[in-house]
């Protein structure tokens, strides 16, 4: 990786999670004595090429998420921001709190992603100036319409499942998500925002174990591979 890179990191942490069925939203459930988002910070707090943190959170979690960040000592958080309409509107609005050159954004429910990826994800997007992570898809996928029956079976091969962090240019990321605003696109990730401006998005090897917690089934999962690393003594992501 370029060693003269810095980096900003905006976690996104503004949703409520329905589908966890819980009163609380999921990055607050407690994952090994911590909330998850406090898990997920403290990743990012350790990585020695991220220079600041903006954390994006609902307008009445802001004070709430100050506290954690105080008690847990998080020094490289600059801001908590509240969060927008759309996932889009909260990354622009952490990525107006940041001042690196080079931007990481990532699901504050994704506590597991390593350092190891995260490198290999920075690494790709100085490179290519925007960069994704992802996984080839394990499963056979079926397209299904409406009722149901199945319409289609596309090649595995080409088929990735894109996690987060995406990594961008500061610029890149900025002038894609003003388009979007203007023209009314609404994507699924950061990254179809940057790829309908022309620019070419890389996808770096991410790992499977960087799940993205979003039903009570993920919680036991992430509960076992964090005991693991626990017990080999990787801790340092």
């Amino acid at each position: 990786m370029d060693k003269q890179a810095v980096w900003g990191a905006v976690i996104v942490a503004a949703g409520k999670g329905k589908r966890m069925g819980s009163a609380i939203s999921k990055q607050y459930l407690p994952l090994a004595g911590k909330p998850i988002l406090v898990h997920t910070l403290e990743a990012f707090e350790r990585l020695n090429q991220v220079f600041e943190i903006a954390l994006v959170v609902s307008e009445d979690d802001a004070d709430y998420c100050r506290g954690l960040v105080q008690q847990h000592g998080l020094r490289k958080v600059r801001a908590v921001v509240a969060g927008g309409a759309e996932r889009q509107d909260s990354v622009y609005r952490g990525l107006q709190a940041l001042t690196a050159p080079w931007v990481m954004v990532h699901d504050g429910v994704r506590p597991l992603v390593s350092g190891v990826a995260v490198a290999r994800c920075c690494e790709a997007a100085v490179q290519h100036g925007a960069a994704v992570l992802g996984v080839p898809v394990k499963d056979t996928i079926k397209q299904v319409n409406a009722e149901g029956v199945i319409t289609g079976t596309p090649d595995r091969q080409g088929l990735w499942a894109i996690q987060t962090p995406q990594a961008f240019r500061r610029e890149v990321l900025q002038e894609a998500l003003e388009r979007a605003l203007a023209e009314g696109f609404l994507g699924t990730d950061d990254a179809a925002a940057v790829e309908r401006t022309g620019v070419a998005v890389a996808v770096a090897e991410g790992e499977y174990t960087n799940i993205k917690i979003t039903t009570p089934e993920d919680l036991p999962l992430a509960e076992l591979w964090l005991s693991l690393r626990k017990r080999e003594g990787d801790l340092s992501l």
